[in-house]
């Protein structure tokens, strides 16, 4: 299975719950006394984070290492969605441990999710750790490492309705220097059942639009080509100069007092204006909260890339609403239709699905894949059923489903998505796509590999083209994961 995921790309390049990446610090010596190692784990929010992270440490007087033996201070940037990603993270903390038998002084942190849900278990019970702090308390990380320095307890896992750190600059780690991540907001409202993260990221507030262009337009000036705002429900952004919170906004509309109000629509037409050369995307949408004004929006500038990450979970209402999504199956349908008729067939969909929730039923099952077909999918981010503690389905459902069960459904999932991703990809063959090329193939020099708008992967050869140029590529041929072409004038 793992086999089958890797060759269809099944794992979203940019889904909010790609377990499968780990990103760690780069080599940098500008003199400072102090090296910090950090290595990421989960989403793409996780990466950003750690980019800022990496800032405020380096406004404190640390250069950064890619070899964690070599560092002061290593931090992992946790994630709880699945068991796996936090089996890892253990794994890697005892092997931290080792080096710092060696290197008493050093200092381990756990940064993000899994600090807040396991702060206790790590620092004090296990003693595996020296600072643990949530995703709302980076500002006090130097502080921090100061006072478990000093042989004190060092954790902050306070969750803050108004942390956005719009005015901290990133620091970009592992960046191929053409596309980059952009926080536009913090936290989640939605109490899906099966996700930890509104216990783990706060309260959901949108940061200063302003702050956002700035850093996109910086990020232009720096010959960068791509932008993708990232939050966990892009579509539920809402700002004012009065407030950054959804939540209070929303009772002052309802409270019929006028409000100056920036949305997400306005926000993408925001930084598309900065220039046609410079790509948008966006990750992730929710379906409750994707509007035709957004799709209008998307449809109006060329440089809005047509792709859309649209989970579904499940192809069924009752299962939706026991995992609390706020929708039904026709409510999903009709939001694809609009996406098709707004933005035609090309849009690239995705989406992620869940095999096996507590109490679901073969004919269940069948319907997420009926909704498969339906909507043909361009890829999808798949798994079976996993219980996380604290959150609303292991307080309130039995995970009664067998694995094997699980497993199965999880793999007649893969077998469609397999299928019509394929079929998908041949539909391009013969077209010509403007694509960014992003770097070298991985399989081999002499070719180059970028994405086209629907954020499909197309490789064609390397000829006189650099990383970073827009070039008009002739779709040749496919597989269920990739486009092969060549560069046409």
């Amino acid at each position: 299975m793992d086999q089958i995921i890797q060759d269809i790309d099944i794992v979203d390049r940019n889904s909010q719950e790609a377990m499968e990446t780990v990103k760690t610090s780069k080599e940098e010596n500008t003199g400072k006394t102090k090296k910090l190692y950090i290595e990421s784990y989960g989403c793409q929010m996780n990466f950003a984070d750690s980019e800022i992270v990496t800032s405020i440490m380096k406004e404190n007087g640390y250069d950064t290492t890619s070899e964690f033996e070599n560092a002061d201070v290593v931090f992992l940037n946790t994630c709880s969605i699945r068991e796996k990603a936090e089996q890892t993270v253990r794994n890697r903390l005892n092997q931290f441990n080792a080096i710092k038998k060696r290197k008493p002084e050093m200092t381990i942190g756990v940064l993000g999710c899994m600090a807040e849900r396991l702060k206790e278990k790590l620092l004090e019970e296990e003693k595996i750790v020296d600072v643990v702090v949530g995703p709302d308390a980076y500002r006090d990380l130097p502080q921090l490492v100061d006072s478990a320095e000093e042989g004190l307890k060092a954790v902050n896992t306070f969750l803050s309705r108004e942390e956005t750190y719009a005015d901290i600059s990133p620091v970009r780690l592992n960046s191929n220097g053409v596309t980059a991540f952009i926080s536009i907001m913090r936290g989640c409202d939605n109490m899906c059942s099966f996700c930890v993260v509104p216990f783990t990221r706060g309260r959901e507030r949108s940061r200063d639009p302003h702050s956002i262009v700035r850093e996109a337009q910086d990020l232009f000036d720096q010959g960068y080509k791509e932008v993708t705002l990232l939050g966990q429900n892009v579509d539920s952004y809402k700002w004012s100069p009065e407030e950054n919170n959804k939540a209070w906004l929303e009772k002052k509309e309802k409270k019929g007092q006028e409000v100056e109000i920036i949305n997400f629509a306005n926000l993408i037409e925001m930084v598309a204006k900065i220039s046609p050369d410079l790509r948008v995307r966006f990750s992730t949408s929710h379906p409750k909260d994707i509007t035709d004004e957004v799709l209008h929006t998307m449809k109006k500038y060329e440089n809005i890339c047509k792709y859309i990450h649209l989970p579904a979970q499940s192809g069924n209402s009752r299962v939706l609403d026991l995992m609390n999504r706020t929708y039904t199956r026709e409510w999903y349908i009709n939001r694809v239709d609009a996406i098709r008729e707004i933005l035609g067939e090309e849009c690239g969909i995705s989406s992620d699905m869940i095999a096996g929730f507590c109490t679901e039923t073969e004919e269940e099952h069948q319907e997420t894949l009926t909704l498969m077909d339906y909507v043909k999918y361009d890829f999808s981010y798949m798994f079976f059923y996993s219980e996380r503690p604290g959150t609303l389905a292991a307080k309130k459902f039995e995970d009664d489903i067998p694995l094997e069960v699980k497993k199965r459904r999880l793999q007649e999932i893969i077998n469609k998505q397999q299928g019509i991703s394929l079929e998908r990809n041949k539909l391009d063959i013969g077209q010509v796509q403007r694509v960014l090329i992003e770097g070298v193939s991985k399989r081999s020099e002499e070719h180059l590999q970028g994405r086209n708008s629907a954020n499909k992967v197309v490789i064609f050869p390397r000829e006189q083209y650099q990383k970073g140029d827009y070039v008009n590529v002739k779709i040749e041929d496919c597989t269920a994961a990739t486009l092969f072409g060549t560069a046409v004038q």
